[in-house]
């Protein structure tokens, strides 16, 4: 019972032994983290289009509903690229960015994301990762950052642009180039250089200051913070809102107030499949960390578990007037790094970030939005990689064309129809490949009691037999593909008297492909030829002992296939080499 309740509520767990070093250790990785995720939290905010006060606001208690319910030491919470571009393109849908109800729909997606994660979590539904492949999750996140870092160039540039699609983004861009502001431009670009520098050249430089290694790199990745102060700096001194600069603007002071988002039928039906799509997403981003980080220190995470963490947090977004959250890979990185050891370090970080929205709003009324682009802008570069498409082509079409599907549907299409495109294009190759299962003519490796396919190896055969190997479990989809295979077989060769069927690939075969064994049992037989199984699995076996397959069959049931080979083959005649 006790572990039960542990694995359903994780802290029961490592608060056992909680101790002094500990504390330190997650105190220093709530400073850094909670260093980083003010400047992430205030740009993911632009992304999605919500107001900047919204993204310390699903920074706070979000962070501290994982941690509880969580099952991973060090994965942080809270907004990220993919889910607040996928939350602006769904919100846009129901309602005008900027308006109150535009914020209203990202809560409501925030909630109705919650309660899918929740539900999924509770009917133990942790296998739905699988169903994404890591080439199609690739993919999807690459054209995602491709689209973000370009919806990004009009705070850089200060222009006006819209658009969920490549093509629309880059036709508004284009058409409104003329309109370019300086400052806005000179300040982001300035801020793209510098983050970029900052991801090595600053710890270098700290080093030659004589700060210690580690201390360098900790501080290094608080580049998006000096960009910050910096450019505020510039904008209070240099009146930048009075050069059409767009600026941040009045952020409210103050934590949330927390309350239940209204039901609204109609809203959360139009929102329910972007709800859907942004936490399938959201849940496979945060396990692919979570399982990378845990297994550095032989941890584990449970999935089932990890869908309510992640519900709960997408909840307490909602209750706090926050927007879709989930498992961030550099917040996580940086947490890992920076020493936590437990989940407390994001209650802290929490802590942190409750601290600057109590205090430190009044000073960003000056932040130019440039600045926050530029963040976002070196932040999903990490996200981009096109690398995929090559290995993809390299290794495996199939892959590749799920790849590029998703790709160019997210360019072309928006995130959304992106997503789905590269779902489809994964489970329909996959049905493909089933209905077209491999199958090998082999022979047998001379010396040994070894069978080998006849294309790869030197092998030998006997006319009167073709062995044959299975590659697949045969189903609906593949069973006439097998009749039609071994029917060509037996017509171009004359001399066939047995068929054997080495089965060790074999895991299930189903009724319609026991009805399309039982037609070319009795088909062969009509010929005078037997079909003949062997290397069957038990569980197969036992499935085959219920119907009359095996009574009728007209030849055996072998243990090996060498020794189906030895019994059919007949002596007076002398084996092929091939």
């Amino acid at each position: 019972m006790n572990r039960r309740l542990e694995q359903f509520f994780p802290p029961l767990g490592w608060l056992r032994g909680y101790h002094r070093s500990l504390l330190g250790s997650d105190l220093l990785a709530a400073l850094i983290v909670t260093i980083m995720l003010i400047p992430q939290s205030l740009a993911y905010a632009l992304l999605a289009g919500l107001p900047a006060e919204m993204g310390l606001y699903a920074s706070i208690l979000p962070l501290i509903a994982y941690a509880l319910f969580g099952t991973s030491r060090t994965l942080s919470v809270g907004p990220v690229a993919v889910a607040s571009l996928m939350t602006a393109t769904a919100v846009g849908k129901v309602a005008a960015a900027g308006s109150l109800d535009y914020a209203t729909a990202a809560i409501a997606m925030a909630m109705l994301s919650g309660l899918m994660l929740l539900a999924m979590g509770l009917l133990r539904f942790g296998f739905l990762a699988n169903f994404l492949s890591h080439p199609v999750v690739s993919g999807f996140i690459t054209a995602s950052g491709i689209i973000i870092g370009l919806s990004q160039l009009r705070h850089i540039l200060g222009i006006h642009g819209e658009g969920d699609t490549i093509i629309e983004l880059l036709a508004s861009l284009t058409s409104n180039i003329g309109q370019v502001n300086g400052i806005a431009a000179v300040t982001g670009i300035a801020g793209i250089g510098f983050l970029f520098w900052a991801r090595s050249g600053l710890k270098t430089l700290l080093v030659r200051l004589g700060m210690p290694g580690d201390s360098a790199a900790m501080l290094a990745k608080a580049g998006p913070v000096f960009a910050i102060l910096a450019t505020t700096l510039a904008s209070y001194f240099w009146n930048f809102e009075a050069r059409g600069v767009a600026l941040v603007g009045e952020v409210p002071r103050g934590l949330p107030a927390v309350g239940i988002p209204a039901f609204d039928l109609r809203l959360w039906s139009e929102l329910a499949v972007s709800a859907l799509l942004i936490s399938i997403i959201g849940f496979v981003e945060s396990v692919s960390v979570g399982k990378t980080l845990a297994a550095k220190r032989r941890q584990r995470i449970d999935p089932n578990q990890e869908l309510i963490a992640l519900g709960a947090a997408n909840v307490a977004a909602s209750v706090s007037g926050g927007f879709p959250v989930t498992g961030g890979f550099s917040r996580s990185v940086v947490n890992f790094d920076a020493g936590a050891e437990t989940p407390a370090a994001s209650i802290f970080a929490a802590i942190g970030i409750a601290l600057a929205a109590l205090l430190l709003t009044p000073v960003l009324f000056f932040l130019p939005k440039a600045t926050l682009a530029a963040t976002i802008i070196v932040a999903v570069t990490t996200l981009i990689d096109l690398g995929v498409i090559r290995r993809a082509w390299q290794y495996s079409l199939s892959d590749f064309i799920a790849v590029m599907t998703t790709i160019v549907a997210t360019l072309v299409f928006g995130v959304e129809l992106g997503v789905l495109a590269g779902i489809v294009a994964s489970i329909g190759l996959h049905l493909y490949k089933t209905t077209r299962p491999h199958i090998a003519v082999v022979g047998a490796i001379a010396g040994t009691e070894h069978f080998r396919n006849v294309q790869r190896h030197n092998v030998i055969t006997h006319p009167s037999i073709v062995s044959l190997r299975v590659d697949e479990s045969l189903y609906f989809a593949n069973a006439s593909y097998l009749e039609d295979y071994i029917y060509g077989l037996v017509a171009e060769n004359t001399a066939v008297q047995h068929v054997i069927l080495q089965c060790p690939a074999v895991n299930e075969i189903d009724l319609s492909a026991l009805e399309a064994l039982e037609a070319i049992n009795h088909r062969l037989g009509e010929l005078g030829l037997t079909l003949n199984l062997s290397e069957v699995k038990g569980p197969v076996m036992d499935a085959l002992k219920k119907s009359d397959f095996l009574h009728n069959l007209s030849g055996k049931v072998y243990l090996t296939h060498h020794q189906a080979v030895t019994d059919l083959k007949p002596d007076e005649i002398e084996p092929y080499i091939i």
